[in-house]
């Protein structure tokens, strides 16, 4: 695949008020999210929802792709089709998570890094042939009093830049995640400052690997105050800080950014999409802002689903009522009367 080809790959995913759908959990994420709503935790119950999810009906009015995990790119639907054959026949793009997990990061207490470099050539041909046109690559960063270190952000910072310029020769766009996590007490300003240190090493790491950044994804955190932070401001606030971070941060070149949703509910992270997509930032920002959620998607859909396939039809339709309210956000439309229709 040629540069431009990945270019055209990256601008789809961030087109026509269309966001991602994150459906890459690892089998044990998996597990304990099927064991707290108290569904079997068993590959055939994996599959059973996984497909319940590539298979909602309209679901690419608002989904541009969806990102798998090893385990979900190798199953297919009770019929015997692929899931990526689905979802390619749906014109959703398929994706794949290719990091190996967070490991503590040697002779520094409390941080990580992401592994997986190794093979990962051989592995992202694979999955190149198997149908999958994007991958992701996700990096920890935990604040503290003292955290996070120098070294970690540029482990880290490293170690997305090899992935993603290993991507981009094997005719993959490269989604870059570096996410500062919301556990803890940490200010909107603390975040803000780390955010912005983070993705400078990031983008300076990107540019030395020889990354085309017209042919990339950054999937970043919202700037946002910790979960146990005191002041929890308005959305209009988190989006003039993330907004103004990310311009400072981030170069224009950029295909698009695609947030996380973190440790956020469904509903606020719709609204805070939302306020970023208010006239007064939209003419700012030189890139597209979406979302590529997990949980802000995927939590009402277990809870409605439970394990049981006669309420598919309200799981499915739960998932594309979020769908729904996430594009909506991406033209500023949203409003918190949508989650009563």
């Amino acid at each position: 695949m040629t540069i431009h080809a990945l270019m055209e790959t990256a601008n789809a995913m961030v087109a026509d008020g269309k966001g991602l759908l994150a459906m890459d959990e690892s089998t044990g994420t998996c597990n304990r999210r099927f064991a707290s709503a108290g569904i079997p935790q068993t590959e055939e119950a994996r599959r059973a929802y996984r497909e319940l999810l590539v298979c909602t009906p309209g679901l690419a009015q608002y989904i541009s792709g969806a990102i798998l995990f090893d385990e979900t790119i190798h199953q297919r639907t009770t019929t015997g089709v692929p899931f990526t054959k689905v979802l390619s026949d749906a014109g959703i793009i398929a994706g794949i998570k290719v990091d190996l997990g967070a490991q503590a990061l040697a002779g520094h207490p409390g941080e990580k890094v992401t592994e997986g470099l190794d093979g990962l050539r051989l592995r992202l041909t694979t999955y190149y042939s198997m149908g999958a046109r994007f991958a992701k690559w996700r990096a920890v960063i935990t604040p503290g009093t003292d955290l996070p270190s120098a070294a970690c952000m540029d482990a880290n910072a490293h170690a997305l830049a090899r992935y993603a310029a290993l991507c981009q020769e094997a005719s993959l766009v490269p989604i870059v995640e570096p996410e500062v996590l919301m556990d803890g007490d940490h200010t909107l300003e603390r975040c803000s400052t780390i955010t912005h240190e983070l993705l400078l090493r990031v983008f300076d790491q990107l540019d030395r690997q020889g990354v085309i950044l017209e042919a990339m994804i950054l999937k970043p955190n919202m700037v946002l105050p910790g979960l146990s932070c005191a002041l929890q401001p308005d959305a209009e606030t988190i989006a003039e800080a993330t907004v103004s971070c990310l311009l400072r941060s981030v170069p224009a070149a950029v295909a698009g950014i695609t947030f996380l949703s973190g440790g956020q509910s469904a509903e606020q992270a719709s609204a805070r999409l939302n306020a970023m997509h208010q006239p007064r930032f939209s003419i700012r920002r030189p890139w597209p802002l979406s979302f590529s959620f997990a949980r802000a998607l995927q939590q009402p859909v277990l809870a409605a689903w439970a394990g049981d396939d006669a309420h598919r039809t309200a799981a499915q339709a739960a998932l594309l009522h979020r769908a729904q309210c996430n594009s909506a956000a991406l033209r500023g439309e949203y409003r918190s009367a949508m989650e009563d229709a």
